[in-house]
């Protein structure tokens, strides 16, 4: 059996799936052969298949179909569309699995192949591991020549996420109130469903950066700083809040009325603070997102969850503590009462419902979140250095004196004020630092504390 060497540059693989720079590291070559391992995985077809709007996705769908047709898989196809449409439409169609290509909020160069379950959940780490083995010993299904499927079926998903989306709102309630809403989709994918379907909610939506053929026009990763362009069309627009969306349709960042834009690290805090008032349970969230969201937890008595960073990860945490919301600080939030995926237009709906029933604006609501500052650094490193600098990270701070150390994840240090986190991206060859305090100062000291200890 032929071996295969995982560990390259640019090219990232594990439980978030596979991702690397197209024409460097994600070829098609290695597109047909995760294809024919993800086939061999599933035992069969049908599987589905969506893409977001970034140039080598055409190539990188034609390459997937390819392999998964070579396997003997049925392939239905759900053109650009969001991940989190491809994830619902999974057990909807029956289907055994679906392939989403998309490198969410990476850069335009990069591509990614993110795997679905037949639940519509990614593959958790045990299932990720076994298809990695797969993929190792390059023994991959294969169909003789009668039984290679001959067409390609089409399919449009996004009514039916609609559909679910709309089910779980009053929606009758919210075309009385008219709202205005300015809304960027980076050119993503999220310009086929968020748009229409607020529309349909009788919203008016000033949409910015919806062309499907275009660039990303800033980074796509939501956070204040990529906000800046739809909190200027919040204020000239006189909009009642203000969402951007990532490529694929995961994460939201929000704009107030005001046109302040919001840490990606509110998203969640927020969803909490207006969904614990109607039902009271636990809350899921990773070990790097922000104390505020235990702060919002301990107002209403139920307790916080915390698990590794990755969507896999909260959502096999929200299923087992019956969690009434999941969520990472990136921007992520899984509302379960749709589905255990992250999913911005879910948590939009949940914003808006409530936002409107509270008849309270936006400001406000986000005005009485706990305040607290942090800090997020990345540091690129080499990929064979990656875990060296982050075990003699471990070992210097090991004994240092009245902390709480987590290795669940990285290494997470805690002080009763403030906590930092070192760990390796789940997607990039880089480690982030975050730090969090009640001040700036305490965030910033805290930062540089880990910088020099993962430099020495």
């Amino acid at each position: 059996m032929t071996q295969r060497p995982v560990t390259v540059r640019s090219l990232k693989i594990g439980i978030g799936g596979v991702r690397g720079v197209v024409g460097e590291t994600f070829t098609p070559e290695l597109a047909v052969e995760f294809a024919q391992a993800f086939a061999t995985y599933a035992e069969g077809g049908p599987i589905l298949l969506s893409r977001d709007t970034r140039p080598s996705g055409p190539m990188v769908a034609a390459a997937v179909t390819s392999g998964l047709l070579a396997a003997g898989c049925d392939v239905i196809d759900l053109g650009i569309c969001p991940t989190p449409t491809l994830q619902l439409a999974v057990p909807w169609l029956g289907a055994r699995g679906g392939i989403a290509i998309s490198a969410g909020h990476n850069a335009i160069e990069w591509n990614a192949l993110k795997f679905v379950r037949a639940d519509g959940r990614y593959l958790d780490v045990g299932q990720s591991d076994e298809l990695l083995d797969i993929y190792h010993q390059g023994e991959f299904a294969k169909a003789p020549w009668h039984r290679v499927p001959s067409r390609v079926e089409a399919r449009d998903a996004v009514p039916h996420h609609v559909e679910r989306l709309t089910r779980h709102l009053d929606a009758d309630r919210l075309r009385a109130q008219g709202l205005r809403i300015a809304l960027d989709c980076c050119n993503g994918a999220t310009a086929r469903l968020t748009p229409a379907w607020l529309q349909s909610l009788g919203c008016t939506v000033l949409t910015i950066n919806d062309d499907l053929s275009a660039p990303f026009p800033h980074a796509p990763e939501p956070s204040r700083t990529t906000a800046a362009q739809v909190a200027a069309v919040v204020r000239a627009g006189r909009a009642d809040v203000g969402f951007v969306h990532d490529a694929d349709g995961e994460r939201l960042a929000i704009v107030d009325e005001t046109g302040r834009a919001h840490s990606e690290e509110v998203t969640l805090a927020l969803a909490a603070a207006l969904v614990l008032p109607l039902r009271r349970g636990p809350i899921v969230t990773n070990v790097s997102t922000s104390l505020a969201v235990d702060r919002v937890a301990a107002r209403f008595g139920v307790p916080v969850v915390r698990t590794p960073v990755g969507q896999p990860f909260i959502a096999e945490a929200v299923e087992s503590h019956g969690a009434v919301l999941g969520g990472e600080g990136n921007g992520g939030v899984v509302v379960p009462v749709i589905h255990l995926a992250h999913d911005a237009a879910a948590c939009i709906g949940l914003l808006l419902d409530q936002v409107v029933a509270l008849e309270q604006p936006l400001s406000t609501l986000i005005a009485q979140l706990p305040q607290l500052a942090m800090i997020k650094e990345v540091h690129p490193v080499e990929p064979n250095l990656l875990f060296t600098v982050l075990q003699n990270f471990r070992d210097d701070v090991h004994d240092e004196a009245g902390v709480e150390i987590d290795s669940s994840d990285g290494v997470k240090v805690s002080w009763p004020d403030a906590w930092v986190h070192v760990r390796a991206s789940n997607t990039e060859s880089l480690l982030r630092v975050i730090a969090e305090a009640d001040t700036v100062a305490r965030a910033r000291e805290l930062a540089d504390w880990a910088r020099d200890r993962m430099r020495s």
